[in-house]
């Protein structure tokens, strides 16, 4: 193991008047999740993106869902988005890049990549219905938007087919997990950060 493997581990907390939340990841990890917030169908998912990122994913969350879901949502995008920016340090050796097209019966998502250093998200993921149980289909859209903005990296969401909610769902959680897997791995022919700017 190099010195850069063993530092790619992070932990957050971020307590606001809304939520009081802590995660920890471990990049070389093999996918094990312990996931704990007060939104069962985000949980689900979480886990699900953890499964298929081999990345090692602990989220401890408390919020307001009581107003709404979407407090405790978004603000676990925004730390978990903080805890794999700081976790990729320099971001010396790895593949930058990833890219995955998931089917998840009828539906087909394609996510892609870029650890660019500029946090954005294109997210073109419309549902039919507005909700799956109680959990509001838009907060898909805005945990991406707000873990790709801190984790500092480019991400594409795109539906290519699907009609059932949960299976849309799903596989987008689990094609930004694929993604992210490959893009965060090391490549050993990489020297230094794979960018012509010689920073990321």
């Amino acid at each position: 193991m190099t010195e850069a493997t063993l530092q790619r581990r992070a932990e957050i907390s971020r307590s606001t008047k809304e939520t009081q939340i802590t995660v920890s990841l471990d990049l070389d990890g093999a996918g094990t999740a312990r996931i704990d917030t007060p939104v069962p169908f985000f949980n689900h998912m979480l886990d699900a993106f953890t499964r298929h990122s081999l990345i090692d994913v602990t989220v401890e969350a408390e919020g307001d869902v009581d107003v709404d879901d979407h407090h405790t949502v978004e603000d676990v995008g925004i730390v978990l988005g903080a805890v794999l920016r700081e976790a990729l340090g320099t971001k010396a050796g790895i593949a930058r890049f990833g890219q995955a097209i998931v089917p998840m019966d009828e539906a087909l998502v394609l996510c892609a990549v870029d650890i660019s250093g500029r946090g954005q998200a294109f997210v073109e993921v419309p549902f039919e219905v507005q909700t799956i149980g109680s959990f509001d289909t838009q907060l898909v859209k805005e945990f991406f938007l707000a873990f790709a903005r801190e984790a500092g990296i480019t991400l594409h969401v795109r539906l290519m087919a699907g009609e059932n909610a949960h299976h849309v769902a799903e596989a987008c959680f689990k094609a930004c997990g694929r993604a992210l897997r490959q893009a965060v791995e090391f490549d050993p022919r990489v020297t230094g950060v794979p960018s012509t700017k010689g920073s990321l």
